[in-house]
């Protein structure tokens, strides 16, 4: 089973990206995000960070791209073997679409927790997290869907010691989510996703026009 360290703390995360309308063609939250305070959830080797994006919890925005935002909580390298975004029929299982989800032009990036380029502030940490912009998705998330983005951790020695950010307090994020041991990045149209929901989103943090 896995562990979870949960840490409360009183944190500000990201203020550009969770208040709207400051400025002319600021980011938006597509859905209400994971504004903190955070938990650490270690131990990701040969895991798949299921999160669940309900076609129900969508903000009335919208946007012809997708830009999804991860957390990290403590270790040295996120390895990731791959990640994608499935779209679901409203609260439905079976897939109707796979779309990659990369990081710098790849779906299988490593990523440097101890690179001050990457994470300006160290030492990274569930009060501190590590957030990362991944690439924009063309995908406009429609009411009528609901969408997983998966992320598959290599099962190696960084990935063991990984932590990613999860909330302390679950209500205050409308995105919610799984885990699977194994791969769940290569599923294809029309096969089903698994099954259950932990009402807990891993490493997902914000999902936003930009």
């Amino acid at each position: 089973m896995k562990r979870f360290y949960h840490i409360a703390a009183s944190i500000s995360l990201m203020f550009v990206l969770i208040v709207q309308g400051m400025a002319a063609n600021a980011p938006m939250n597509l859905v209400t995000g994971m504004p903190g305070p955070l938990a650490n959830s270690p131990g990701w080797a040969n895991y798949s960070a299921m999160n669940i994006i309900s076609g129900s919890s969508l903000l009335p925005v919208t946007s012809p791209n997708t830009v999804l935002y991860v957390g990290f909580t403590y270790g040295t390298f996120a390895d990731i073997n791959n990640m994608v975004l499935y779209t679901l029929k409203r609260d439905g299982s079976k897939i109707t679409a796979v779309t990659p989800v990369k990081l710098g032009g790849i779906s299988n990036p490593i990523i440097n927790l101890t690179d001050k380029n990457v994470c300006p502030n160290q030492p990274v940490s569930n009060t501190n997290p590590c957030i990362v912009r991944l690439d924009p998705i063309a995908l406009s998330l429609s009411p009528a869907s609901d969408y997983y983005f998966v992320a598959y951790f290599t099962n190696n020695t960084n990935n063991s010691t990984l932590g990613v950010a999860a909330p302390e307090f679950p209500t205050k994020t409308s995105l919610t989510g799984l885990y699977e041991t194994g791969d769940y990045t290569r599923l294809r149209v029309g096969q089903s996703v698994p099954s259950g929901n932990s009402g807990l989103p891993y490493c997902l943090m914000f999902v936003m026009t930009d």
